[in-house]
């Protein structure tokens, strides 16, 4: 009785090209794999990650919430797509009032502000990042002015008060993870705002997200 081939054991890297010929992967045992887009994309070396601060040196964000100012951005050019995965902040001094933090995308990259180059998830990944990226302190990014006809808004958090804990210290924490995520087509630029009146916050952040050739996607993927 003729066979019928199902499927392979796959330790190559395998891409993400719509409409090409493919089988289902299985491991060595016969089971099939099941993955999801995203961690297979990571996989696969379309995953980056931008950040700000290190150790006990965090970066002070902007005094009050200022049009056109970011702390950070990544902007894809025409031909890439950014999708964005996981935003974790942490605030770790939070005395001024306020506060006020956002993620917003834009049709235009950035325009000043330190530039930092995005790291690779898979540290051995076969391209790098087709994104670039900036990361300033105190509104040192600069962006697109807001327009409630052209600015996306992702994710937001306020808070009026100080951050101030039972001990006295002050301390916050935010994590997004986008159960739908937005797809971003450049030319766009997704970028994040962190400030307070009085006393910008001091605070860590880093944004994972996946960096793929629009060709790779298919409109309707």
């Amino acid at each position: 009785m003729p066979l019928q081939a199902f499927g392979t054991v796959r330790r190559a890297f395998a891409g993400l090209v719509n409409g090409a010929d493919g089988i289902p992967t299985v491991d060595p045992s016969g089971a099939l794999v099941v993955i999801d887009f995203y961690a297979k994309a990571v996989l696969d070396g379309y995953g980056f990650q931008v950040r700000a601060g290190t150790i006990t040196t965090p970066l002070v964000g902007d005094v009050d919430l200022t049009d056109a100012a970011a702390e950070w951005a990544v902007d894809v050019a025409t031909g890439g797509t950014l999708i964005p995965i996981q935003y974790d902040l942490s605030i770790r001094l939070g005395t001024g009032t306020l506060h006020e933090y956002a993620i917003k995308s834009v049709a235009t990259a950035s325009t000043a502000g330190t530039v930092f180059v995005p790291l690779p998830l898979w540290s051995a990944g076969p391209a790098a990042a087709l994104t670039t990226a900036r990361v300033s302190a105190a509104g040192g990014v600069t962006v697109t002015a807001e327009l409630a006809t052209t600015t996306l808004r992702h994710w937001s958090h306020s808070n009026p008060l100080a951050i101030v804990t039972a001990g006295g210290g002050t301390q916050d924490s935010h994590k997004w993870q986008p159960l739908r995520p937005p797809r971003l087509v450049g030319v766009r630029s997704l970028y994040g705002q962190i400030a307070a009146a009085t006393t910008g916050p001091s605070y860590y952040c880093s944004l994972d997200y996946l960096d793929i050739p629009t060709a790779l996607i298919t409109a309707a993927g």
